[in-house]
């Protein structure tokens, strides 16, 4: 079977959106970039306009809404050299008239649609661009007697451009009453950019393809941010497109206990869960397999969400860590991260930038209740982390997962269930013996390979962390309130 030739695609300024388009968009088509106000339309398509002009392609911006000035002061801000972005300004301002206008100046508002349509195809016909935004068709609707009319005008402006092998973006801010559908049938490809507003931290950013003709695309929705510099996209992470291969050896710690309760360490390529209340020893022992690994030669990274770095490590450096040397060293990093500010598309894909970029063996994250918060839903929580164990795993990399459940002593209940999500799940709990608060652990869950079924005290001080022998001399550790074996009948 003949496998038809793919169009050519060109390099839309933002690297995420051109991973999510398989290389960029097919060019010489018209599309539809839609979206409320504030979601970024006018940044993304002076991003796509200035690509070109670097690419030593012919550009185009028309704007019939903004001032010319007033783009210039956004391209500004972004660190972007004002010449590279060619500006033709369709606005009714008699001081916009200038005799050093680089382009023809036209009034939209004296004349009716099929006017205005003419007079832009004329400039189009002159300048003859490779790129081209339309900003936006709000302002060209208004000037429309009807809506069928102002179709049709928008199907004979496609038409215009078809054979031309000009790629133009339409800018549109869906302020128009009911869905346009039969303005996105009109377009070769339709992305909407919308936003999600929380009630605390930021306002959550969404771009969607909702179409493309004839060509691949990453369906779903991407989060993406607006920074200096521009949209910054983060794809939608799926684990199956970064398969690797790598050894499978065991990572052991310095606590030959605690390996042997793993039977010989933990797999390279697995996720382990460390659950339990507060207090009982997670954090520490996480931070224990990243200086392990870091005292190695692995990089690791702890992502902290619950805790101030300053204090974290200062608890590592009490327990005889040296947290603070390996982090001036490289080999450890410790990122502080704000489930207010940050969105789980950005977090998974600064971990999956840390593991191909610096190749981290190691990865932290502390807590999975910080990371829930940063969610809108549980079942996303789900299938976020799903879908980061499984891409984590595939890369040989370590995942050392924390989770704090509710509760002191007896039975501990949480939010949510992640436990069947990770490949190994470490229990610890608080009991009492003799009038102390003691702590247990265990390992409750590993899919792979044998492993140890007993419950060790776990006890740290300024010597380190220590485990202690199995505690066979109690029953019921796991209520909180244990027994003597010896004094059962």
């Amino acid at each position: 079977m003949e496998i038809a030739a793919q169009p050519d695609r060109i390099n839309t300024g933002v690297s995420g959106l051109n991973d999510i388009l398989s290389g960029g968009l097919p060019a010489g088509q018209m599309y539809l970039l839609e979206g409320d106000p504030g979601t970024g339309k006018t940044t993304l398509a002076m991003q796509f306009i200035i690509e070109g002009v670097r690419s030593g392609e012919k550009g185009l911006y028309v704007t019939l809404s903004e001032s010319k000035s007033e783009l210039d002061a956004s391209a500004r801000s972004h660190g972007w050299d004002v010449a590279e972005l060619p500006i033709a300004e369709f606005i009714p301002a008699e001081a916009s008239l200038s005799p050093d206008q680089q382009y023809t100046v036209f009034h939209p508002s004296e004349v009716e649609l099929a006017g205005t349509i003419q007079k832009l195809t004329q400039l189009i016909d002159r300048t003859r661009p490779d790129r081209l935004v339309i900003d936006s068709l709000s302002e060209l609707r208004l000037l429309a007697a009807d809506t069928m009319r102002y179709r049709r005008q928008l199907l004979a402006l496609k038409h215009f451009f078809a054979g031309r092998d000009t790629t133009v973006l339409l800018l549109d801010d869906r302020t128009a009453e009911g869905s346009d559908m039969q303005l996105q049938s009109i377009a070769h490809g339709v992305l909407r950019l919308e936003k999600v507003r929380r009630s605390y931290g930021v306002t959550r950013r969404h771009v969607e393809i909702i179409k493309l003709r004839g060509s691949a695309y990453r369906e779903g929705c991407h989060d993406y941010t607006i920074k200096t510099g521009g949209l910054h996209i983060y794809p939608r992470l799926v684990a199956s497109e970064h398969d690797a291969t790598f050894d499978g050896e065991r990572i052991k710690i310095n606590l030959p206990e605690l390996d042997l309760m793993f039977g010989g360490g933990i797999h390279r390529g697995s996720s382990t869960l460390l659950i339990g209340p507060s207090g009982t020893g997670k954090s520490t022992l996480a931070i224990a397999y990243a200086h392990a690994a870091a005292e190695r030669g692995d990089r690791a990274i702890v992502y902290a969400f619950d805790e101030v770095l300053r204090i974290a490590q200062d608890r590592a450096e009490g327990l005889g860590m040296n947290v603070r040397e390996q982090v001036a060293r490289g080999t450890l990093a410790m990122s502080q991260i704000d489930p207010a500010e940050l969105s789980p598309g950005e977090f998974a894909w600064q971990i999956r930038s840390d593991v191909e970029q610096k190749d981290t063996r190691v990865v932290v994250i502390d807590s999975l209740n910080g990371f829930l918060m940063a969610m809108p839903g549980e079942n996303d929580l789900t299938l976020h982390l799903h879908e980061l164990l499984a891409y984590l795993n595939q890369k040989g990399v370590v995942t050392i997962l924390v989770f704090t459940q509710h509760g002191l002593v007896g039975s501990m209940h949480s939010d949510i269930d992640v436990s069947y999500l990770a490949d190994t799940v470490v229990l610890l709990r608080y009991f009492e013996a003799e009038g102390d608060i003691r702590q247990a652990i265990s390992v409750v869950k590993q899919r792979a390979g044998h492993h140890e079924r007993t419950l060790r005290e776990l006890s740290m001080s300024q010597y380190g962390v220590e485990i202690g022998e199995p505690l066979r001399s109690f029953r019921g550790v796991l209520t909180g309130v244990p027994d003597l074996a010896e004094h059962k009948n």
